[in-house]
């Protein structure tokens, strides 16, 4: 192929077509000669032109074609034809190809030694380019490059050594230098990375008759991928049970544990449970990744007006604070949350936790042990006499444990805990049904936060859509006249792989005790309790605030009636 060839040097060119001025041009060149990043990303940095001003010249300088790949579905046949880390390296990506020509996006095709590099590796081919935003290839690569024939691979040698051996060595499993040479090492290598670079928050592994299924939860959906190498998943396990320092001879109790490990730069806490079933034992895993930080209430998306009144009821000297929802639903990250904001060098926080999902200086963070006898309400009754201003308990999960949160509470101390409940009205009375005396609740409790996390649409495919007959009776259902507002959905592109969602957002629904409340708690009334609940001025139903998210384009109708769905006794 020809090489494209700009007439002078890119800035030169940029400043002689008044693109840029001669004095912003020695900037940026200042900061390059410091950063020593490309001139076109420092320019951009810098705020002098846009990315897409850049491509569009550079598109028209060089005489090349401007392509949006988003949406585009490259088969693995032609993107591979490009190694991921020369794609990474060259910043290219292969988008159509055959015996004889291929076309590949770059995001600087200016890179004569990128061009060269590329030529060299799809020879005999002859090479095309085209323009493509940064922001795309690298969505490209990560959902394109994806582990799963790597996985394969592994899996199918590993069946080979199982079958040579009829049964796996624990040599080969050893957690020694040798032994992350072990062809199992490679294979969960291969999982844990593929599982980060798609966000995954949890890994199942589920052994079944004939299958080998691993399967990944991204944005609250499972993805599955299926292996044929049933036979592995013995050596699977056992090599994570290794990690996490479990008993690897017993296969047929339930077991937890927890390691660390890096991966792409990520600091990885994996939490492993293991439960035994038909086929053989099923281990799930949970990824919390330490290198991202805890998020702050402000980060976990909480509306403004919410925000105020959280803040508002965490300030308070004492009472309690509940975070109510199903698993998973983002209540530790809440809770958490709070707890930056309160530990200061003024104030005492203890947490009781099981277990303990990430470390903060400053805390005194307690792990609950079961097997000797160091419980919830155990730790409870010591920590009161710790001289604590703050108590933040995992969950409450009987009623010894309620009720010495509660009398906690009144004693003088902030309580923040987690109930598994649908919504916030119904929390209230299942304090009562654990056993709780309904005028210590009463006297306690100072507000519950109920929350769901619901999945964002994806910004760089996001459509209007238009509600079918069943969906519009459901929102009228909802509210009056919502049947008229305008919606969008995702039709999928690279940056979703495909599915039209991108990331999840809170949804929030809060409750504050006022008299009437406490009243009907005193009186053990259900029914004045809800209704009291919904008169409340600050009150507004977790549906309502999940159909204003549709309604400004941030989720979707089929995401807002699955929420709906779940809550719906008490819409």
């Amino acid at each position: 192929m020809k090489r494209p060839r700009l007439k002078m040097r890119l800035g030169d060119l940029l400043v002689h077509e008044q693109i840029i001025s001669e004095k912003e041009l020695d900037t940026a060149l200042e900061k390059q000669r410091e950063t020593g990043r490309k001139l076109g990303a420092t320019l951009i940095d810098l705020g002098y032109i846009t990315e897409h001003q850049l491509l569009e010249f550079l598109s028209q300088q060089l005489k090349l074609p401007l392509l949006s790949i988003s949406e585009r579905r490259i088969p693995p046949e032609v993107f591979k034809l490009l190694p991921e880390v020369q794609a990474r390296r060259h910043r290219a990506l292969v988008i159509e190809a055959d015996d004889n020509e291929a076309l590949v996006g770059m995001s600087d095709p200016a890179d004569l030694s990128s061009i060269d590099a590329i030529n060299q590796l799809l020879a005999p081919r002859q090479v095309e380019l085209a323009v493509v935003p940064e922001g795309e290839l690298l969505s490209a690569f990560d959902n394109l490059y994806r582990r799963t024939k790597e996985i394969e691979t592994f899996a199918s040698q590993l069946q080979n050594e199982y079958e040579e051996t009829s049964e796996f060595e624990l040599g080969q499993l050893s957690l020694d230098e040798e032994g992350d040479e072990a062809t199992v090492a490679k294979l969960l290598q291969s999982v844990f990375e593929d599982a980060v670079q798609v966000r995954a928050s949890d890994i199942h592994i589920e052994p079944d008759e004939n299958k080998l299924r691993i399967r990944q939860r991204i944005d609250g959906v499972l993805q599955e991928n299926v292996l044929d190498e049933t036979n592995i998943a013995n050596a699977l396990v056992l090599r994570l049970k290794l990690m996490a320092g479990l008993d690897i001879s017993e296969r047929r109790l339930p077991q937890d544990g927890r390691f660390n490990m890096k991966i792409r730069k990520h600091n990885i806490d994996v939490r492993v449970s293991t439960m035994p079933t038909q086929y053989g034992e099923s281990c799930v895993m949970r990824l919390l990744d330490q290198s991202a930080g805890l998020l702050s209430l402000a980060q976990t998306g909480m509306p403004d007006n919410i925000l105020k009144r959280v803040r508002s009821l965490i300030k308070r000297p004492h009472g309690m604070l509940l975070v109510t929802g199903p698993t998973g639903s983002g209540k530790t990250t809440t809770l958490y949350g709070a707890l930056s904001e309160l530990n200061t060098e003024a104030k005492k926080v203890i947490t009781v936790e099981d277990p303990v999902e990430y470390r903060l200086p400053r805390i005194s963070q307690v792990q609950v042990n079961n097997k000797i006898g160091l419980d919830f309400a155990r730790v409870l009754r010591t920590t009161l006499r710790q001289d604590p201003d703050i108590i933040m308990v995992g969950e409450m999960r009987d009623h010894e444990t309620v009720e010495i949160g509660l009398r906690g509470s009144i004693t003088g101390h902030l309580v923040l805990s987690t109930l598994h409940t649908n919504d916030a009205i119904t929390s209230a009375m299942r304090l009562i049904d654990m056993g709780a005396p309904s005028y210590l609740v009463a006297a306690a409790l100072r507000g519950i936060l109920a929350q769901r996390l619901v999945r964002r649409v994806c910004e760089k495919c996001t459509q209007n859509y238009q509600p079918d007959e069943a969906e519009q009776q459901w929102l009228e259902h909802l509210l009056e006249g919502s049947s008229e507002f305008e919606f969008k959905h995702g039709i999928g592109c690279q940056n979703c792989n495909h599915t039209g969602y991108h990331g999840r957002i809170g949804v929030f629904e809060l409750l504050e005790m006022n008299g009437e409340m406490m009243d009907a708690l005193r009186d053990n009334d259900t029914r004045a309790f809800a209704h009291a609940a919904k008169r409340h001025p600050g009150y507004q139903s977790m549906a309502s605030v999940a159909l204003e998210y549709a309604r400004q384009g941030v989720t979707t109708v089929e995401e807002v009636l699955f929420l709906a769905e779940s809550v719906e006794d008490n819409i």
